[in-house]
């Protein structure tokens, strides 16, 4: 039985570790997200943020600002913390779907977004993460929107390529 117990207790001191190994291996991939979107949304040039290989997809620059929004939405729910606003130039032009996007105000929006994303996380409890909202847990909505930001960011590539540019290289 004490041997039982020491290695209850051997967990429970651990439990705290493992979760800041958790914590510091998320955020490591964020950032690593963050980088490697940026650099995806600043290969594009301004005159083409605009393109879309056919009628039926989004332009580049409602990807970047997709990214975003989605990246906000799901970072505060998990949070609790208030979301950036989307610039009112932007939300105008998600609305419209002939909407055009400024590249350098789309960057910008998209950088504070993951910024505000990588602040959220570093708040982000274990019991916030374990926490279930909309179906989901904390820990699942953060995989899903990671998931989700390479989906698009690999939309994104397909669009540099289709205009004959050569998207940066992946970065892990």
């Amino acid at each position: 039985m004490h041997k039982l117990t020491v290695l209850a207790a051997l967990l429970a001191l651990a439990t705290p570790v493992f979760a800041a190994d958790e914590a510091a291996i998320r955020a490591k991939h964020w950032q690593t997200s963050k980088d490697f979107t940026l650099a995806v949304a600043e290969a594009m040039p301004a005159a083409d943020y605009n393109f879309k290989p056919n009628d039926a997809e989004m332009s580049f620059g409602k990807v970047m600002a997709h990214i975003a929004i989605a990246n906000n939405r799901a970072f505060a729910t998990v949070s609790g913390l208030k979301a950036p606003e989307t610039p009112a130039n932007i939300a105008a032009a998600y609305k419209d779907p002939n909407g055009t996007f400024d590249k350098q105000a789309t960057v910008q929006f998209l950088r504070d977004s993951f910024d505000f994303c990588l602040k959220a996380l570093a708040d982000i409890t274990p019991a916030k993460l374990d926490a279930t909202t909309g179906g989901m847990t904390g820990e699942e909505r953060l995989w899903a929107y990671f998931t989700h930001t390479a989906h698009h960011r690999g939309q994104a590539e397909v669009y540099l390529r289709v205009k004959n540019i050569k998207p940066p290289d992946y970065r892990f």
